[in-house]
């Protein structure tokens, strides 16, 4: 498979690339220029330039060629959307896009931006989702609205919405989990980022992801007294945001396992608990 990788030289896009080689597939990545990742073989192709700055509002001509799979790791809303589907119609044998579970409306009533009591969970990929847009407060995000517009497309097109990602680089501290101590029955779907790469890699490269949407994370979600009975102290207090804890932001992903046989590469519980102990 010939494999475009928009954004695919740190954290997850890295190991997606990388993931990407490892099956025998011919990787280009589209970036900035700024960093190279040492987990990329010699075997990948670069193609940097300026206009990989993001929001990416377009694509080199050199791009503009046929693709099995195009893995967009940081189209982050409705214009970086439509110049993705625009540039990859017709040339494109998939378009995978990379989005967030916060689409959910249980996401908005978390933080306290949505109206009405907590969704039950664990959400499926039909739970409603928001009515609330920008849930940052930037124009310039809101992945409601690229998931529209590449649903809307002729293309082929695969949606991953991924949970709280962990590991090496980002989330290391997994702050996340310790800022929530005092709320032992609250959840929150979390996903090592190895794990989450080979979730996005078996998706991009499968038939049976044709115009699907996917849950990705922990097949189970314990609560956050089930985490911190396996991870050490934290070194330092984490203050808990202003959330509304009764709301649980737990994910079933159960289709991308029965679907397309995903499992773990890594186990979640050993990899936080060695992960955190390596930060502390």
């Amino acid at each position: 498979m010939r494999v475009l990788v928009v954004g695919g030289t740190r954290f997850i896009g890295a190991r997606v690339a990388a993931g990407c080689a490892a099956r025998g597939c011919e990787v280009t990545v589209f970036h900035r220029g700024r960093t190279q990742s040492p987990l990329l073989p010699p075997s990948v192709t670069y193609v940097r330039d300026p206009a990989a700055e993001y929001p990416i509002l377009g694509f080199p001509e050199a791009l503009k060629r046929d693709w099995d799979a195009v893995i967009h790791m940081v189209a982050m809303g409705e214009a970086d959307a439509h110049a993705a589907v625009d540039a990859f119609a017709g040339r494109a044998g998939r378009l995978v896009l990379i989005s967030s579970g916060d689409v959910y409306r249980a996401y908005g009533r978390l933080t306290r931006k949505e109206p009405g009591p907590p969704d039950p969970v664990p959400l499926t990929e039909d739970a409603p989702l928001r009515s609330v847009l920008y849930p940052y407060g930037r124009q310039d995000y809101e992945k409601i609205l690229a998931e529209r517009v590449v649903m809307a497309s002729e293309l082929s097109w695969t949606i991953l919405r991924l949970p709280k990602v962990y590991g090496p680089e980002d989330n290391a501290n997994l702050a996340t989990i310790y800022m929530a101590a005092a709320h032992p029955q609250w959840r929150w779907t979390h996903g090592h980022v190895d794990n989450v790469a080979a979730a996005i890699v078996l998706a991009a490269t499968s038939e049976k992801a044709h115009r699907r949407v996917y849950n990705v994370g922990e097949e189970t979600t314990p609560t956050t007294a089930e985490r911190l009975a396996c991870l050490p102290p934290p070194p330092h207090p984490y203050p808990a945001p202003d959330f509304d804890f009764a709301q649980s932001i737990a994910y079933d992903t159960s289709r991308i396992r029965g679907e397309l046989g995903y499992r773990e590469i890594v186990d979640e519980r050993a990899a936080m608990a060695a992960g955190v102990s390596d930060t502390r």
